[in-house]
């Protein structure tokens, strides 16, 4: 069964990695340190999502 809560990594709008997690506060661990992980990337891109309403918990970087 996969999570609630899934992080995207996109690069240049491409898919690079995605997981899921249950918790929540996992899953901002996970966001964060794919942030540092990949954020040096051209173009990159991560999300966190709540996959049962839909809504976007966060993005990086900010769309402003």
């Amino acid at each position: 069964m996969t999570g609630r809560y899934r992080v995207t990594v996109t690069v240049q709008g491409r898919p690079l990695m995605h997981g899921w997690w249950g918790s929540e506060a996992t899953a901002r661990r996970k966001f964060v340190a794919w942030i540092g992980e990949h954020g040096s990337r051209p173009g990159a891109r991560v999300t966190l999502t709540d996959e049962e309403t839909g809504e976007t918990l966060t993005e990086w970087p900010d769309p402003g």
